[in-house]
């Protein structure tokens, strides 16, 4: 991949501008400082951009779970139409972004995402499941892309599996960009089978019988089904499991090489790793260490050993 910032969507608030109803911000450090070394971000903040002054009414979601409105919290003015008449237009406008991905503020009634509160009109009755008009109408519109709130990539699988999805993605874009044949997404499925395995080992079968018999079928269509299977497999949680899995899947290209102290040495951090001692990182680490000593190209090539930058620090939680 190239060094240049992958473009993402995010809360304006998030970043630090005052846009919120009372006239502050959400800004949150770890996205503005430490993603946005890697990211582009593109802003949007659905009330500002929808002509609703700063500061303004608060508003919520009022209705039931199966169809809510946007209304102002005090006087219940319905502004439901005007966010869906701005936002179709922003829409179109984001197409040309080429974005990886977007971070929505959570529990916002035009951005949240997941569990927005919803309001019964009379009564004191609340539902937790809605999602923002904005959000909603966002992810209808894409996808395919990978989406996220702010609160949950405080947790370091979320947050992790939200990265790794956003780059899989850009490399998707931009192995799309060189305009393929079927030899080049072979060569791309083959980098990704690790990486793939640690998420959903019956996804990672599915598409090797896919890519293996690819030809059978029209590109464009192999295209489009490949990419559905792989974002499936990627948004499935890593697990302590299935990445020992994979590691010693690893391992066993090495089984002739290796010393029996470095063998006993590896089998040693799995097992400090499996009973969750040490982080991803340190086995990781040490068959980087051994492709590096022994070669094996394969191996050279697999995203799994590399998803994200090392400086992102994503595989040091336990």
């Amino acid at each position: 991949m190239s060094n240049e910032k992958i473009p993402l969507g995010i809360s304006t608030c998030l970043l630090g501008q005052s846009v919120r109803y009372n006239g502050g911000h959400k800004m949150d450090r770890f996205i503005l400082h430490t993603l946005g070394d890697y990211f582009e971000y593109v802003p949007v903040c659905p009330e500002v951009e929808c002509d609703m002054p700063i500061p303004r009414e608060s508003m919520r979601l009022e209705g039931n779970p199966e169809e809510y409105r946007l209304i102002t919290h005090k006087t219940k003015e319905d502004r439901t139409r005007q966010m869906q008449e701005w936002a179709h237009e922003r829409l179109k406008e984001l197409e040309d972004k080429d974005l990886c991905g977007y971070i929505f503020k959570s529990k916002s009634p035009s951005s949240g995402l997941f569990r927005v509160k919803i309001y019964a009109p009379e009564g004191h009755h609340v539902w937790n499941t809605g999602t923002g008009i904005w959000a909603g109408m966002f992810r209808e519109h894409f996808p395919l892309l990978p989406l996220e709130e702010n609160g949950r990539l405080h947790d370091p699988a979320l947050r992790e599996n939200f990265i790794e999805r956003v780059f899989v993605f850009k490399r998707w874009r931009d192995f799309i960009a060189q305009k393929p044949g079927y030899g080049d997404l072979v060569e791309f499925h083959t980098r990704h089978k690790l990486l793939i395995m640690s998420h959903d080992i019956q996804l990672y079968r599915s598409m090797g019988k896919l890519v293996a018999e690819g030809r059978k079928q029209a590109f464009d269509d192999l295209l489009d089904e490949y990419l559905k299977m792989l974002l499936a497999a990627m948004i499935k949680p890593g697990t302590v499991k299935k990445h020992v899995n994979v590691l010693q899947h690893i391992m066993g290209y090495f089984k002739k090489e290796l010393s029996s102290d470095e063998k006993q040495e590896f089998l040693e951090i799995m097992d400090q790793y499996r009973r969750e001692h040490l982080p991803l990182i340190v086995p990781v680490t040490i068959l980087n260490h051994f492709i590096r000593k022994y070669g094996n190209e394969y191996l050279e090539k697999q995203w799994y050993l590399h998803p994200h930058p090392t400086e992102m620090k994503l595989r040091t939680h336990v």
